[in-house]
């Protein structure tokens, strides 16, 4: 029985599974599929519900000031946000299929930094805002309810904002920022390897 192994001849034998680029593109492709979706749909989202909120306005008529810095508030609210998360739209579709991969990876840096200020300022600026403009709205109609229906309008309301500050928030951040990492760790890979 011979002991003498040569464990250079080995590993060098060996065959690593390298990634393909093809299924990357591919990948990268799906992503970009993906979000440029997510924003047209919640553009028509944001747009339908600001148009209804001014449909609120124009039939049931507010009497009190602070309803209608409420709806004006609202409405600021998506529009800011929209205004930030249509320039992600230039991202998205600056990743086609006639780039490096030196390019690529910078795309994808430039994305990430994007949508971690998407995250972080504009989601938390569009969550005050339309928090503060529920508030005022809600005034005017609360105020005419006995305490108990006003408590119990105002606390259901800040419970749905709760969980979706402190629990889809943080989840949705989590899945965009594992997709575009996950992206990103795979073409730094493929750099690494053509630099050897």
């Amino acid at each position: 029985m011979a002991t003498d192994i040569d464990f250079k001849n080995l590993w060098k034998q060996q065959t690593a599974e390298k990634p393909s680029i093809e299924e990357l593109l591919g990948k990268l492709k799906g992503f970009k599929k993906e979000n440029i979706r997510k924003l047209v749909a919640t553009n028509i989202l944001l747009i339908i519900t600001c148009i209804f909120i001014g449909l609120i306005w124009y039939y049931y008529q507010p009497q009190m000031l602070t309803t209608k810095i409420g709806i004006v508030v609202v409405i600021l609210a998506m529009v800011i946000f929209l205004t930030a998360y249509n320039q992600l739209f230039m991202n998205f579709y600056r990743l086609d299929n006639n780039l490096t991969n030196n390019e690529y990876l910078q795309s994808l840096y430039l994305l990430k930094n994007r949508q971690k200020f998407m995250q972080t300022t504009m989601l938390n600026l569009y969550f005050i805002l339309l928090f503060v403009g529920i508030c005022l709205y809600m005034y005017e109609y609360t105020s005419r309810r006995k305490l108990i229906y006003a408590i119990t309008t105002y606390v259901v309301t800040f419970a749905w904002i709760a969980i979706n500050w402190f629990y889809l928030r943080p989840k949705t951040i989590k899945k965009q920022q594992a997709k575009i990492n996950g992206l990103i760790d795979k073409f730094e890979e493929i750099n690494n390897q053509l630099k050897d």
